[in-house]
């Protein structure tokens, strides 16, 4: 793309674009129809099933609410565990071996709290942290849910100066609502969740096996398509179900996932029962139902993983330094956050997405972040290295939700048909400077680099923005799930962006060398 230094020029990306956001747009036509792939097989908790079998399946899988989930821990030598139980433990328990057979295993205690209220039947949520764990290692484990122990599942560490995740956007289990399949079935939400947690199971078992590599995964926010905001009994059920949908891929019992809060998880409590994360910064003023942002350290990047939902930038701020204040020596920092402050997207991306932008920027560059993994919009788009422009600039403090109500993304387009409104919202959000332009690889780059995801699932996808803007170095929206591969080492991060049913590249690698 030409790119042109006139602030006139640059005023006009934007103006189109903040044209585009006074209108609040919905998903387009297009979506990923499980129905059409239906000799595609998955790798579920009961085998493999084609899409014939996982219907006969989803039975038993929309109510098993009971599943575990693994996230990362504070560093690389520990792992959270978390999952749901009927029946309250005094302490959770995990028990963990270097042998398939369990012998000589360790037990790991934890909590065991009141949870989620799901069709009438009281669930608590168990937590637990298993530490001492050493690199490139394969370990077994078992917890134990109402008194019985589960089947034996593994897992396997990665070398800390040298590993790999996957970076996926949105799998909003449920988001296919309203689309009609090839088989003549109008999705209402539980036929949505079904044929979401099917793709969603083919995304993860495709991306690991073209990259067996993988060690983690990182999830920018909109686990689930429900928010539940009138937390009445059905929409709690509806919610829960699209959880054991998402829950539901086997290759999660093996695979850690470091998730975010998206707007869709922001409203219920729901998030913070299923997943344990490090490090919670308890300390957020004005935090959502789901919980708080939190940090964890692996090998020498920093993930600082953002509540975005809550606008209350001073929170995030302080979630940052604390984050580096703990790990100094960390040579990578990243940022994970729903809300994306620079995508390409049609419906967010210069409407609430761009909300926060003149309060993060400048936090991001004051901290030396080097990289910001974004969700949000369902359209792919990768920056350039990007600077704040030094300036002051407004906060719109009057079109923010914060708090427990979560955040609404249509407050801003309702506030820019002010003709009055909008001028002043297009004049302070100018707020970037373009540090550094080149592609492929960079030496110590300037600036800040920013990348939005698009569906992991096909749930949703959005147009993208008809003017590319000046910031956007790469965009691509093919209607097809994608998901990203990172890998970091002691000196690079780069990342490559695959088209998750052929596993073929959609753009270029992006690669950042620091020395």
């Amino acid at each position: 793309m030409k790119f042109c230094k006139s602030k006139k020029r640059i005023t006009a990306y934007v103006l189109l674009a903040l044209c585009a956001a006074t209108t609040a747009y919905a998903a387009t036509e297009h979506w990923n129809d499980a129905s059409l792939t239906p000799k595609a097989v998955v790798a579920t908790q009961a085998g493999d099933q084609n899409w014939e079998q996982w219907k006969a399946s989803w039975e038993t899988i929309k109510t098993d609410y009971e599943q575990v989930s693994l996230a990362p821990g504070k560093d690389a030598s520990q792992m959270n565990f978390a999952w749901y139980s009927k029946e309250q433990a005094k302490n959770a328990v995990v028990r963990v071996s270097t042998h398939e057979d369990m012998s000589n295993a360790a037990d790991y205690r934890g909590t065991s709290k009141e949870g989620t209220l799901v069709a009438g039947t009281q669930y608590y949520t168990n937590k637990v942290t298993v530490r001492g764990l050493k690199p490139e290692t394969t370990y077994y484990y078992q917890v134990k849910v109402n008194g019985d122990w589960k089947p034996v599942a593994s897992f396997k560490t990665g070398n800390p100066d040298d590993f790999t995740f996957m970076y996926v956007g949105d799998p909003q289990i449920g988001a296919s609502k309203g689309q009609t399949s090839s088989e003549g079935n109008k999705q209402d939400g539980e036929l949505a969740a079904r044929n979401d947690a099917y793709n969603w199971n083919k995304t993860l078992n495709s991306a690991l096996a073209q990259h067996p590599e993988i060690n983690f995964l990182v999830s920018p926010g909109d686990q689930i398509n429900e928010p539940a905001e009138d937390q009445s009994e059905k929409k709690i059920q509806l919610q829960e179900m699209q959880y054991a949908g998402y829950l539901s891929a086997k290759a999660l019992r093996s695979l850690p996932e470091a998730t975010s809060i998206g707007n869709h998880d922001s409203m219920t409590i729901g998030y913070q029962n299923h997943f344990n994360v490090p490090n919670p910064f308890t300390e957020e003023t004005t935090p959502t139902a789901a919980g708080h942002g939190y940090f964890y350290s692996y090998g020498n990047a920093l993930f600082i993983v953002i509540n975005a939902n809550n606008y209350n930038a001073a929170d995030h701020e302080a979630l940052i330094k604390k984050a580096i204040k703990a790990n100094p020596n960390a040579k990578w920092r990243i940022v994970v956050m729903h809300q994306d402050i620079y995508g390409s997207g049609l419906d967010h991306s210069d409407s609430d997405g761009i909300l926060m932008r003149t309060q993060l920027t400048p936090i991001y560059d004051a901290n030396k972040i080097d990289v910001v993994l974004q969700g949000h919009d369902h359209t792919y788009a990768r920056t350039y290295q990007l600077s704040s422009d030094g300036k002051q600039h407004a906060d719109f403090a009057e079109y923010k939700v914060a708090g427990q109500s979560g955040q609404h993304h249509n407050l801003i387009n309702a506030a820019l048909k002010d003709s009055a409104k909008k001028s002043v919202y297009e004049s302070q959000n100018l707020c970037y400077t373009i540090a550094d332009m080149r592609q492929g690889t960079l030496v110590n780059p300037k600036g800040v680099f920013y990348m939005s995801s698009n569906s992991a699932t096909g749930s949703k996808f959005y147009q993208l923005i008809s003017q590319q803007q000046d910031y956007v170095a790469a965009r691509n929206q093919s209607w097809r799930p994608t998901y990203s591969v990172i890998h970091i080492t002691k000196d690079s991060f780069s990342i490559d962006t695959y088209d998750a049913e052929t596993g073929s590249p959609i753009d270029e690698t992006y690669r950042i060398i620091k020395n």
